[in-house]
């Protein structure tokens, strides 16, 4: 039942939590990164494009049957019972943390550049710190200030990038574009490897689904928040990429550090560009943690009020579950001083590949789950339900995932699946003492009754 102070997410808040958990700091260096393909890699972008909203079309028609916090792992458990949705919640969660601690280091290196002064590890840390802890401080207040800084973020991120998009078409020129196939072998193995970059890009597609129950009229609106907030970040990341490689000649590109910043120098002149691009980056990275955060306390959750998360991630004030913002700060902040007092790149390294298998399996449980209703006759859950096209696009989304893994190569396969493994102590644990608690007489730790 939801607090009476609570603001629930309208449909504007909620598109912008999807836009601005989507796109994070990575946009900034991604035109650089695919340029060594040539221009194949726009081609592979419009592909995944397809594939992306193919997952937020599927999203918002399982949502519309269950709008409930948790998304993917709602529907998996519903579908496929309490261990996949155990894995779903599990590999989720660990992503979000995770992904965190990646972030706030990233946004590190934008404030190098705003503040060219400071050089210390210790400083480095205090900022990396302060990232993560500032979007947990807006989630503590409430969703209707995480709603007003993910509006406000996401905003401040999308107009200078939509800038540059935009003014950039007029400075477009074709003989910066380089060669369409850049790379040895063929065009299609150019067009793989370009989205195996790029696959990542439209990781958050989720969020309004994993926020349904603070969403408005949620039946309605995170199909539509889930759908448009995809085709914004679309939007800025087609038409940017197309901006900065039309702007930017091509064998500058492909070594370049700061790719919007050179596409600012290229169209303006001067040096003012990097700044302006930093800036616009750090907005970026915080709004996308805000968002993030949120997301790390929504799959425990929802998980511990089935039981087979621990009872303090039930803990909710103001529409945000606030043990599990605590924990997941708590836990990003560990890595970060990890990273930063013992200089442990390839722990770090070796985390950061966990996040990008652990946010598919969330993805592939869900896109099974719309594929399970579709085949077993539960119309109702797939509403409207025109089985043909809402297959397809269940196919494509499941498809599309599987990419995703295939692309995210063999060492994130590796480490991902450890990590998820070593959830089945967990739910082991957690299986155990709710089977005693039922034994006994007790009621199930997880009933959602009472929680506020």
């Amino acid at each position: 039942m939801h607090d009476r102070h609570t603001r629930r997410f309208g449909l504007g808040t909620a598109t912008c939590l999807v836009m601005g958990n989507i796109i994070g700091g990575g946009i900034f260096l991604l035109p650089a990164s695919v340029a060594p393909f040539g221009t194949v890699s726009l081609v592979a972008f419009g592909v995944l494009t397809i594939g992306a909203l193919a997952l937020a079309l599927v999203f918002g028609k399982l949502a519309r049957r269950h709008p409930d916090t948790g998304g993917p792992y709602v529907y998996a458990r519903e579908a496929f019972g309490d261990f996949a949705g155990f894995l779903s919640a599990w590999s989720y969660w660990t992503m979000t943390w995770v992904s965190n601690a990646a972030l706030a280091v990233a946004a590190v290196g934008y404030v190098h550049v705003l503040f060219p002064g400071h050089q210390s590890r210790g400083v480095d840390l205090m900022v990396a710190l302060g990232a993560l802890w500032l979007p947990a401080l807006a989630n503590f207040a409430g969703t209707r200030y995480v709603g007003a800084v993910q509006l406000v973020s996401t905003v401040l991120k999308f107009v200078p990038l939509l800038f540059i998009a935009v003014v950039g078409l007029f400075f477009f020129d074709p003989d910066n574009l380089g060669p369409f196939h850049a790379g040895g072998g063929s065009a299609i193995g150019g067009m793989s490897a370009a989205a195996a970059i790029l696959l990542y890009s439209y990781v958050g597609v989720e969020s309004a689904a994993m926020s349904a129950g603070e969403v408005r009229d949620p039946e309605r609106n995170v199909g539509r928040a889930t759908v448009l907030g995809t085709i914004g970040a679309a939007v800025v990341y087609l038409l940017g990429t197309v901006a900065v490689f039309g702007t930017v000649a091509h064998d500058k590109l492909v070594n370049s550090k700061a790719p919007f910043s050179d596409a600012v120098n290229a169209m303006f002149g001067g040096h003012w560009g990097g700044t302006a691009i930093a800036a616009a980056a750090v907005i970026s990275i915080v709004g996308a943690l805000n968002g993030w955060t949120l997301m790390s306390a929504q799959s425990p959750y929802a998980a511990a009020k089935d039981g087979l998360f621990p009872a303090l991630f039930l803990t909710k004030r103001r529409g945000v579950p606030t043990f599990g913002v605590l924990a997941a700060a708590v836990l990003a902040s560990a890595l970060t001083v990890i990273n930063y007092l013992t200089g442990a790149g390839g722990v770090f390294e070796i985390l950061v590949l966990i996040t990008t298998f652990s946010a598919t399996v969330p993805y592939l449980l869900a896109a099974g789950a719309q594929i399970y209703f579709l085949l077993t006759g539960q119309r109702d859950k797939v509403r409207p339900a025109r089985f043909a096209r809402d297959l397809t696009l269940a196919l494509v989304a499941f498809g599309f995932t599987f990419w995703l893994v295939a692309g995210a190569g063999y060492a994130a396969i590796y480490q991902g699946v450890l990590f998820l493994f070593a959830g089945i102590l967990v739910y082991a644990w957690m299986a155990a003492r709710r089977t005693g608690r039922l034994r006994a007489g007790a009621p199930d730790e997880g009933a959602p009754a009472g929680t506020p």
